[in-house]
């Protein structure tokens, strides 16, 4: 007995070692990628904390000024805050376009992934050539990004939603794709091959076996999805693509600080409003609870 402690001691001993000797190297390596990376790409520490104290004044001189006295007199008062946020009548449709613009790329973007998905997964008896050819085209939409598809569509159909619609739609597509026929091949082949001991079709295998499994992580992803879009979409109305963007950056060119600030105070509100209600109801559609 005394001898198979000792054997097991040595032999765990023997396992540490390795695992920290493996680690080191690898944290090694990772360090010297990353300096590698950061010298072909000039990144500099240096550079960063001596510019540190510019970006703080920036947003010291976005804040408003507000004065106790007016800060409840109308919007012709300066120091008051109806006059701080005189623009809210156009922010906040601008906002509403932007949680719409995520809305319906989501919405339309979930349903083209999720029939693509099957035909691009390996376990669906989907023909290579089929199988191949989707995998390529979502390939390419995922590698653009959402601001390349912007700035071609603006380009295109001009300043408005319908270029941030469609490039979010398009990158969308791209990604979700790749998840869920990541999930649909990694869903139990068990119900499979009992439909297909039954006789049941092709169709009927995917309805019956591998639509069960993987409903509940297309729903999980589709709703993380929707909170990517909104982030995204706010980005691409810096370029013109419609949605409360495009309002921060009339305001950063035009040096209207004060709105800088309610503009991304906005952003901020939604972002957060956004991320406990998607949560609750992600909670409620996969597990019923409140």
């Amino acid at each position: 007995m005394m001898m198979l402690n000792t054997e097991f001691e040595r032999y765990y001993h023997q396992i540490r070692m390795r695992q920290k000797r493996d680690t080191l190297i690898w944290s090694l390596l990772l360090v010297g990628l990353y300096l590698t990376a950061g010298h072909i790409a000039e990144f500099s520490l240096t550079t960063i904390w001596q510019s540190l104290p510019n970006f703080f004044d920036y947003m010291f001189e976005t804040l408003p000024t507000l004065h106790l006295s007016v800060l409840l007199a109308d919007v012709h008062t300066k120091g008051s805050l109806a006059y701080w946020g005189y623009r809210l009548p156009i922010q906040l449709p601008l906002i509403w376009e932007t949680l719409q613009l995520a809305l319906a790329s989501t919405l339309i973007s979930t349903c083209i992934a999720a029939v693509l998905a099957f035909l691009a997964a390996g376990n669906t008896w989907t023909p290579p050539a089929v199988r191949f050819g989707v995998r390529a085209s979502v390939a390419f939409l995922r590698t653009m990004p959402e601001l390349a598809w912007a700035v071609m569509f603006v380009m295109a159909f001009g300043i408005g939603a319908i270029p941030g619609f469609l490039a979010l739609a398009l990158h969308t597509v791209g990604s979700l794709t790749k998840l869920f026929y990541e999930a649909i091949e990694s869903a139990s082949d068990k119900p499979v091959r009992g439909l297909m001991a039954c006789g049941a079709t092709p169709l009927q295998r995917v309805r019956f076996a591998l639509w069960p499994q993987v409903k509940p992580i297309f729903l999980s992803y589709s709703f993380m999805r929707f909170e990517i879009n909104f982030r995204s979409s706010t980005i691409l109305g810096l370029v013109g693509a419609g949605g409360i963007g495009q309002e921060l950056m009339t305001n950063i060119k035009l040096d209207r600080y004060d709105q800088v600030s309610i503009t991304l105070l906005l952003i901020i509100v939604v972002v957060s409003v956004l991320d406990v209600l998607s949560g609750r109801l992600r909670r409620w559609v996969l597990e019923g609870k409140k």
